[in-house]
């Protein structure tokens, strides 16, 4: 299992959850406030694609890319 510190705390605040992982990549879907997001790590595994800054686009995260990807999601009020 991948993006495990994703899936903790968004299960662990009760938002519907969804992984899913193919080829050794993850992928975590979420619904907040009736928006869906997502993470999508590249086959690389360099990095990962998340709609979490900005529900209606996608952007590329690199490096620490798990790390960066949670602290926005608990930027969320």
């Amino acid at each position: 299992m991948r993006l495990n510190k994703i899936q903790e705390y968004v299960r662990s605040k009760g938002w519907e959850c969804q992984y899913t992982e193919e080829d050794g990549c993850g992928s975590v879907d979420f619904s907040y406030r009736g928006i869906s997001y997502h993470v999508w790590e590249f086959p690389d595994g360099e990095g990962a694609e998340s709609n979490v800054r900005d529900g209606g686009r996608q952007e590329d995260f690199l490096g620490d890319y798990e790390e960066d990807i949670l602290a926005v999601i608990k930027s969320w009020k």
